[in-house]
């Protein structure tokens, strides 16, 4: 459902999809805003599709100044403060459930800023972790966030090499999962089944179920 969200810079479109018995919710962040990113992006939308076949309410959101979110861009600080603004709305709405902050690209590091801070938030989940973006990146956040933290990385990411990110994950101070897609670029468009596939997991692991099979919800 389409909801409107009280964030710092006044109202964040989001949409919000929850099954009849959600057993987890998950804010997932979009990708870059100046370079065309909006919570349709495909490997957006995928990540939210992984957390809804697990069973989890999904809430995607525009930050300030995309779509009918009202401010203007901020750098990445702003958009963290908005992905707190939703995360607190998950909490407020299903305060019983655990609460996961997830995102792709830039999306990625607005979700590791957001959750490593919110004291609700059980674990970050991202994708396309990229170390060549025009953004304030966070790259000790990796190590230092003592929350487990899961990266779905493309085998030919562009913005962020699989060795690399996986190089930035050693000697964390909290869990770390690691999950690679073969014969993808960044965008993870050659291979979104299998980019889906690895989110679930990823997810899975976040929740401390990792192996564990979970039945698809009831369309």
């Amino acid at each position: 459902m389409q909801v409107d969200l009280r964030g710092p810079s006044g109202r964040l479109e989001a949409l919000y999809e929850e099954p009849a018995e959600a057993r987890f919710a998950a804010v997932v962040c979009h990708p870059h805003p100046l370079f065309g990113g909006t919570m349709h992006n495909h490997a957006t939308y995928r990540l939210a599709k992984a957390v809804r076949a697990l069973g989890g309410a999904a809430l995607r959101f525009h930050y300030r100044g995309v779509g009918r979110s009202t401010g203007a861009y901020d750098e990445g600080r702003g958009e963290t403060e908005d992905a707190g603004a939703a995360l607190a709305w998950l909490a407020a709405r299903r305060p019983e459930l655990p609460r996961l902050s997830c995102g792709f690209s830039f999306g990625a590091w607005v979700a590791i800023r957001a959750g490593c801070a919110d004291g609700g938030a059980r674990a970050v989940v991202c994708a396309g972790v990229a170390l060549r973006e025009l953004v304030d990146r966070p790259i000790e956040l990796l190590r230092s966030c003592p929350k487990p933290l899961a990266v779905v990385q493309a085998e030919r990411d562009e913005f962020g090499a699989p060795e690399r990110v996986r190089a930035l994950l050693q000697g964390a101070a909290g869990p770390r999962e690691f999950a690679q897609v073969g014969g993808a670029s960044h965008l993870f468009t050659e291979k979104l089944t299998e980019y889906q596939a690895a989110c679930e997991e990823a997810l899975r692991w976040a929740l401390g179920e990792a192996g564990v099979a979970v039945a698809a919800p009831a369309p």
